[in-house]
């Protein structure tokens, strides 16, 4: 339990201090500070909400529909995490409403990679509460300092994010399965991204997952259902060896 929550604490303090870029690119793409501040309270996904003011930036009120169908594609991916959240997050309407907007990349990693129910539980309410109040406020901050901020990414806080996530996956990776699966990923993600709009590549690099997974690609063999001659049992002693 307590290794979730130092994970949680970990991850969502990397992530949340990301937050301040994007209320400063919010703001530079052309919203007001509040509009800035509701879009991360009611979208809540960093990849969609920094898609969505990429496009407004290029293109203005006119590049709305276009902006939004970037941001509905690439939070497909929340939907893909709630199957696997799913059986963690507990029972309960309003639980189960509510951790639908917790399901982030974060929550979703710290909770599966914990190994007993309860820490899963922990790291992915703990995971998902730290972010959501973090990211909103530093959302606030960067949207107020707006230009003063000058270039965000020279602070290094996408790679602070990044790091966070990749200490996480790192531990995982001691079978060969899932290595091949972040290899593979990875190298669609890296092929795919110049060329395809923003949230493809993510849904293509999370199908080598499911693929991966779904045929079971790798895994380790099933044991012979035969059984072995220590695990067969002596014949009971019916007395005909006496007669």
């Amino acid at each position: 339990m307590s290794e979730a929550r130092r994970a949680s604490w970990a991850v969502g303090l990397a992530v949340a201090a990301y937050g301040v870029s994007f209320g400063a690119l919010a703001v530079a793409s052309g919203l007001d500070v509040w509009q800035a501040c509701v879009l991360s309270l009611l979208m809540f996904s960093g990849g969609s909400q920094f898609a969505l003011i990429g496009v407004l930036a290029s293109g203005g009120v006119a590049a709305g529909p276009a902006a939004i169908a970037g941001a509905a594609l690439l939070g497909l991916r929340n939907g893909l995490y709630a199957v696997r959240v799913s059986p963690i997050v507990g029972r309960g309407f309003w639980r189960r409403l509510l951790a639908g907007h917790l399901t982030i990349d974060e929550s979703t990693a710290v909770a599966t990679a914990q190994a007993e129910p309860e820490a899963q539980r922990a790291g992915f309410w703990w995971t998902g509460w730290i972010i959501f109040l973090g990211w909103n406020l530093t959302t606030l901050i960067g949207a107020l300092l707006g230009d003063l901020l000058g270039d965000v990414s020279a602070y290094g806080l996408d790679a602070a994010a990044a790091a966070a996530f990749l200490g996480l996956l790192w531990p995982r990776l001691r079978a060969l399965q899932p290595v091949v699966v972040a290899i593979g990923a990875a190298v669609v993600a890296a092929v795919t991204i110049p060329v395809l709009p923003a949230g493809l590549p993510v849904i293509l690099a999370a199908l080598v997952a499911i693929v991966v997974g779904l045929l079971d690609l790798l895994g380790r063999p099933e044991p012979s259902p035969v059984a072995t001659h220590a695990e067969i049992p002596p014949a009971p002693d019916t007395g005909e060896a006496d007669r």
